[in-house]
């Protein structure tokens, strides 16, 4: 999803961003990349599930199946691109499983008919079963390792999460492009203003926290888990962010079940990286920001036509009554205070 340091249109685009990425494209291009190093696609084409890049898994002659990612035309610079490749490279030479992007003539970033793109092993995996407390806590292992390389030093071209960039902009652009219906907008005004003077309010309860290196998107779906445990896999919204950020997309929505699961994974993740207690303030205002933003991300990219086709419940009068009430509930919920006493 979009933020600072990432180009977004305010207006519908002439063409779709990925209209030219046919499959001879794609294949064109990763044997642009290939076929120096020896190897060649073999035909096989799979589209992966992406809407934000275009994802692929391309076969290989006599070999394994690779992976594809084709960037979003004008989201991330590429020195912001690089700084992300640099990081995951950094957490796999120490053994932390996270997956790389392959290196080939000496790069990690291509680029062909106006696409850049990178290739990736292939690595399967299921999903994490998070019922499970021993699962947990391995994940908070291998996440507090994660952060204590990412606190060893910040980003310089990629951006931090902010109450700005998550918060303001994206509400400011679903009001200013005529999103909301007429007769819900005076609702969503009134509970969006509310619910960011909460988050305003946390944030200030948390005080000053340190930033780091985060994985950014942390959710169960881009944890990948086999029987030798996890490995984190798209790191594309990488950030400078509280470590809380890497934590909370893995906690259940009731309150009991998250102080459980928050417990588990503190116990893996402390043997690697001190957690702020601090940031517990956070975890209720992040939600909100994640709601605001993902709203606006859509918004943003409904001229791109794999977004109506996979969201077509966005933008329509029952989704925009949805977020009021969704705004609503995160007004008292951050009222709540912390999962644990701070």
């Amino acid at each position: 999803m979009p933020g600072m340091n990432e180009v977004t249109s305010a207006t519908p685009s002439a063409e779709p961003p990925f209209a030219g990425l046919t499959p001879e494209c794609v294949l064109d291009a990763l044997d642009s990349v290939l076929m120096p190093a020896g190897l060649r696609t073999d035909g096989r084409l799979l589209a992966l599930n992406s809407y934000e890049n275009r994802v692929y898994q391309a076969g290989i002659e006599d070999g394994p199946p690779i992976v594809a990612k084709f960037y979003r035309p004008a989201r991330w610079s590429d020195e912001a691109i690089l700084e992300e490749h640099a990081f995951v490279a950094e957490l796999a030479a120490r053994e932390i499983p996270a997956v790389p992007a392959r290196t080939f003539d000496g790069r990690t970033l291509h680029a062909f008919d106006g696409f850049r793109f990178s290739i990736f092993e292939r690595r399967g995996g299921r999903a994490p079963d998070l019922d499970r407390s021993d699962t947990l806590e391995w994940l908070g292992r291998f996440i507090g390792r994660i952060h204590a390389v990412g606190a060893t030093e910040p980003y310089a071209a990629r951006p931090t999460l902010d109450i700005r960039t998550f918060g303001y902009e994206p509400r400011d652009y679903l009001l200013a492009h005529d999103f909301i219906p007429a007769d819900v907008r005076p609702a969503y005004e009134t509970a969006v203003a509310l619910a960011l003077e909460g988050v305003e309010a946390a944030f200030e309860r948390a005080g000053d926290l340190r930033l780091l290196r985060t994985h950014g998107d942390c959710h169960p779906s881009n944890v990948l888990w086999t029987d030798a445990g996890p490995h984190f896999v798209d790191f594309d919204d990488s950030r400078m962010a509280p470590a809380i950020q890497d934590l909370w997309l893995l906690l259940p929505g009731d309150r009991p079940g998250a102080s459980r699961a928050l417990a588990d994974l503190l116990a893996g993740y402390e043997d690697f990286c001190e957690f702020e207690p601090r940031e517990l303030h956070l975890v209720e205002a992040l939600r909100t920001l994640r709601l605001i933003h993902y709203a606006a991300w859509l918004a943003r990219r409904w001229d791109d036509p794999a977004f109506p086709a996979a969201f077509p419940w966005f933008n329509t009068h029952r989704y925009w009554e949805a977020r009021v009430l969704e705004l609503r509930e995160q007004i008292g919920a951050m009222q709540e205070g912390p999962l644990w006493p701070v």
